[in-house]
């Protein structure tokens, strides 16, 4: 009697007798998305893979850490100052609350002041040079990256201590001082040479007499805009930003007991929520819009009206005198622009305010050949390099949002391109990853989570010290939150689709061919196409894909 032929010897029951024939269509693949969080970041951050690291606790705080700092290096800075766009695109939102993203990269940078950690050592030595012009986040950034790649960098900047904005700009309640200059310090000892007090008026002549083969651009926005505004001899106006270099260089400015800040932006809340410091009894925020038009972030206006800060909407500054202003009403019209109504009233004030917005003093380019300004800013390429080769802009001087995140961005971008023409090419962008969208996770697999809100300074103490207002995480409410990720779009080696493969086709074994990063891969000769993987995948790391013909 002739054998069965060999499959159908095998017990019905097995896998093996399910063995795949030529009808499957799709097929099953492991797949790295971009996870929300990602792709919202200005400064580029891998956030799910450092979060993937902190998830771990202990020695997997470093490792988060060195992760993060592969394009941040200001992890202690961001946690504080960063508005994390991060957490409004979190998938978790859509299930809960956001992922305190930002307290964790907090605790992280404040952890890693803590410990001493140092960046790993630079490239080898390229034996190019490169000016920057501006020590605030962006240039620092840039330096950070361009010392990483083993160029030799120097800033050079007009003021007397390092930090641009990020000093001169942003109060001490919202940014301690120790933190700026624990993270500044960090990359100034991967050899790159700070000359402050160095005011650069001609980039060409600077560039020449150095002997720099590239030079980047990155003053910042550290002029005051003024508005003209009619004012009396006795009328006391200062511009926010004056108010804030002052005080961060020691000048304490006689405000009054009634101070009126005008504008709508985070300038305006600091410099509000700063005269109330600095003993002003009354704070008031006048802005030609309502609330929900200013561009002030929700949270700083939420905080300067716990401190007292009042809000006077619909309203413009006409006229400063002596001890009073002229205020005229406006109403928004279809298109929500603010008109005047001609309706006027008097504000009782000591000081005027301007918190207007801010402009850069591009005198340092003026007649350069190829270098193009236009209202205000620098034009530059996709290369971020000027009209003239080897001049590179980013941060305020260019076309785009004014923050610290942008700006790390910025000198991130700009260091890997200056790089590149250093070395006779040009930098590739990465391929951007298919978006992790909330429709392919499976949120019924992860547990019930409650986020942890960083706590605040008690608010007597904060309406009268220049303490930091927002306290960071501990070690466990820190690991707490970093495990309240849902990995979006990419694998965390939960098992499921190993656990849950009707014919043993997903195998997991770290050497296998094909493998993903965690170690699974599936064994076409067994899997069907059913697609059951990709539907219990907690994270939507998986996709079905044509068959190839």
């Amino acid at each position: 009697m002739m054998d069965k032929p060999f499959a159908i010897t095998l017990d019905v029951g097995s896998s093996l007798a399910n063995r795949t024939g030529t009808w499957r269509t799709e097929r099953a693949v492991h797949v790295d998305r971009m996870p929300p969080c990602n792709d919202a970041c200005p400064a580029g951050e891998n956030i799910q893979a450092w979060l993937y690291q902190a998830e771990e606790g202990g020695a997997g705080y470093e490792r988060a850490w060195r992760k993060l700092v592969e394009e941040n290096p200001f992890p202690a800075i961001m946690g504080r100052v960063c508005y994390h766009p991060c957490e409004t695109a979190c998938n978790r939102a859509q299930l809960d609350e956001a992922v305190g993203i930002n307290s964790v990269e907090r605790f992280l940078g404040d952890h890693a002041i803590d410990q001493g950690w140092a960046f790993d050592p630079p490239a080898e030595r390229t034996g190019k040079r490169v000016l920057i012009v501006g020590a605030g986040p962006t240039g620092l950034s840039a330096a950070y990256h361009l010392a990483r790649l083993g160029h030799e960098v120097t800033i050079r900047d007009a003021a007397p201590l390092a930090g641009g904005m990020m000093r001169f700009g942003i109060p001490k309640y919202r940014l301690s001082r120790e933190v700026l200059d624990a993270e500044v310090n960090r990359i100034l000892a991967l050899g790159v040479t700070l000359e402050l007090g160095h005011k650069v008026t001609d980039v060409v002549a600077e560039q020449e007499s150095g002997g720099f083969d590239a030079v980047f651009l990155a003053v910042g926005a550290q002029v005051g805009r003024h508005a003209d505004i009619p004012a009396g001899e006795a009328a006391r106006v200062i511009d926010a930003v004056s108010l804030l270099h002052g005080l961060e260089v020691g000048e304490r400015p006689l405000l009054g007991r009634r101070v009126v800040v005008y504008g709508g932006g985070n300038t305006a809340m600091d410099a509000a929520r700063t005269a109330k410091r600095l003993g002003a009894t009354d704070a008031t925020i006048v802005y030609r819009r309502t609330r929900d038009r200013m561009p002030a972030h929700d949270e700083e206006v939420t905080e300067a009206e716990e401190e007292g800060v009042l809000m006077k909407w619909l309203s413009t500054v006409k006229h400063a005198d002596e001890g009073e202003l002229l205020l005229e009403r406006m109403e928004l019209d279809e298109t929500g622009f603010p008109r005047p109504t001609g309706e006027y009233e008097r504000l009782a004030a000591d000081s005027l305010i301007l918190a207007l917005g801010q402009e850069t003093d591009l005198s340092l380019v003026e007649g350069v050949p190829g270098v193009e300004v236009d209202r205000g800013v620098v034009q530059v390429g996709p290369d971020m390099m000027t009209g003239r080769p080897g001049l590179f802009a980013g941060g305020d001087v260019v076309p785009s949002q004014r923050t610290v995140t942008v700006g790390i961005g910025h000198g991130k971008r700009a260091a890997r391109q200056i790089d590149g023409w250093l070395r006779g090419g040009r930098a590739q962008a990465p391929a951007r990853h298919e978006m992790a969208t909330f429709d392919m996770l499976n949120t019924w697999y992860y547990a019930e989570a409650p986020r942890s809100h960083r706590r605040h300074l008690a608010l007597a103490r904060r309406r009268s010290t220049f303490e930091e207002t927002v306290h960071g995480l501990d070690a466990s409410t820190a690991l707490y939150e970093a495990r309240r990720c849902l990995s979006c779009g990419n694998c965390f080696a939960c098992d499921n689709c190993y656990a849950v493969c009707p014919d043993n086709a997903v195998l997991k074994l770290s050497d296998a061919p094909n493998a993903n990063v965690n170690g699974y891969a599936i064994d076409l000769d067994y899997c069907k196409g059913c697609g059951m993987c990709v539907s219990e995948c907690p994270s939507g790391a998986i996709k079905m894909v044509p068959e190839s013909p």
